[in-house]
């Protein structure tokens, strides 16, 4: 299982320990990884020389991603809670394998068929970055898909070598490959067709068309998903300290993440008048908010306050895609769609927000003359069709005030 526990680990990187003074050129010789196992190689047996990258991994070590357990099955009735030796903070990729949602999701999105192709996925070629659609990775068979998005699923290459941004001597054979800091790497599991502005798995799409392409930077996805630090790829053997990735992948769960990818600035126009402009920059998130599932909201909450904090008056609104189709509107769902309006529940709903894209939502509370506080939240969650009152997949991402004057 990925997010495997620490008693279990510190054995694997027993076996790992060298003895009696022997080199790392000695060592290599006598554990050399049989990798015509291909994708099956579990994430475990690589961690027993690589315990920095395993240790983030399995357990988020170094991020700030929080994971409650779940409780689940699946569409054959099997168990797929997370059990009590998997860390709670594991990556998003360690527990892809345990990861309920997609198991329900084939049922209704593909006729039965598996959708959980890019959370068991086979090892692959890296796309060209400019390829129109990516397709989706090769599955691995039932039965194989413990383990969830395993190390040798991103690392080996379809001719059986282990890719890396360094060329490096190691008991497998190595292939330096610069695209794996691309984020073509990405590619195959957060893209799905052709770009369509709406559309779920479009993060890969989202970030080369509205940001990569029109030159709104540089960055690519690991350059914020995965952060650098300075240290060896695997401990016990004579490699130099040099800039290597963390593997955490913090996401829509890390609050860095979610915090960073927005501005927000609150204007009154006219002096005196109840007129406000919320303005929200899509300034730091490289590709659209919110991106990924459909599932996903971004709520915009505004309240006017008077001298003792109480509110006075209030607004909602949810930035997150229409269901009924992917166009890029802002009409609300329709009115015979009870989940699109359980989903906005009371709020006007708009579009999300694309790279680079400003937003300006407009408010005119009904105030008497005075001076007030207006404060603006904005609350990303995960799970917009949830009750609103479960707060376990929200995530206050930013707040900010400014005092108005209304004659």
């Amino acid at each position: 299982m990925p997010g495997i526990g620490i008693f279990l680990f510190a054995l694997l990187a027993a076996f790992c320990q060298p003895g009696n003074g022997n080199t790392s050129e000695e060592r290599s010789k006598t554990r050399v990884l049989d990798l015509s196992r291909g994708a099956y190689i579990s994430s475990e047996e690589c961690g027993t020389c690589h315990r920095a990258i395993y240790r983030e991994y399995s357990m988020g070590f170094g991020g700030d991603i929080e994971q409650a357990g779940t409780a689940d099955r699946s569409i054959d009735g099997d168990s797929v809670a997370l059990s009590s030796h998997v860390s709670n903070a594991g990556t998003g990729h360690s527990l892809a394998g345990a990861d309920t949602f997609p198991g329900h999701a084939r049922e209704v999105e593909m006729g039965g068929e598996s959708c959980s192709v890019c959370h068991f996925p086979m090892y692959f070629e890296i796309p060209d970055l400019d390829r129109p659609e990516t397709g989706r990775p090769r599955p691995r068979p039932p039965g194989r898909e413990a383990g969830g998005v395993t190390c040798t699923g991103c690392h080996l290459t379809p001719d059986g070598k282990i890719r890396g941004p360094y060329r490096v001597e190691a008991p497998h054979e190595t292939v330096a490959d610069p695209r794996i800091q691309t984020s073509a790497m990405c590619a195959y599991c957060h893209s799905l067709g052709r770009r369509q502005v709406g559309k779920q798995t479009q993060t890969f799409l989202e970030w080369r068309d509205d940001f990569h392409r029109p030159g709104l930077g540089i960055q690519h996805c690991q350059d914020c998903h995965m952060p650098r630090t300075i240290r060896k790829t695997a401990e016990e053997y004579n490699v130099p300290n040099r800039a290597v990735a963390r593997h955490i992948w913090t996401g829509g769960h890390s609050k860095q993440r979610v915090s960073g990818a927005l501005s927000v600035v609150m204007v009154q126009p006219d002096e005196g008048k109840p007129d406000l402009q919320i303005h929200i920059i899509n300034i730091g998130a490289g590709h659209s908010v919110p991106t990924g599932s459909t599932r996903r909201g971004l709520f915009v909450f505004a309240e006017a306050l008077d001298d003792t904090g109480k509110i006075l008056r209030s607004r909602e609104w949810l930035l997150a895609p229409t269901l009924e189709d992917h166009s890029d509107t802002r009409r609300p769902p329709p009115d015979d769609t009870a989940i699109q309006q359980a989903s906005a529940a009371g709020s006007q709903h708009e579009s999300g927000l694309r790279a680079g894209e400003e937003r300006i939502l407009k408010w005119t509370p009904d105030l008497a003359t005075g001076s007030y506080t207006v404060r603006t939240r904005l609350v990303y969650d995960l799970n917009r069709f949830n009750d609103r009152s479960l707060s376990e997949d929200q995530t206050e991402a930013t707040v900010t005030s400014t005092r108005i004057r209304v004659r």
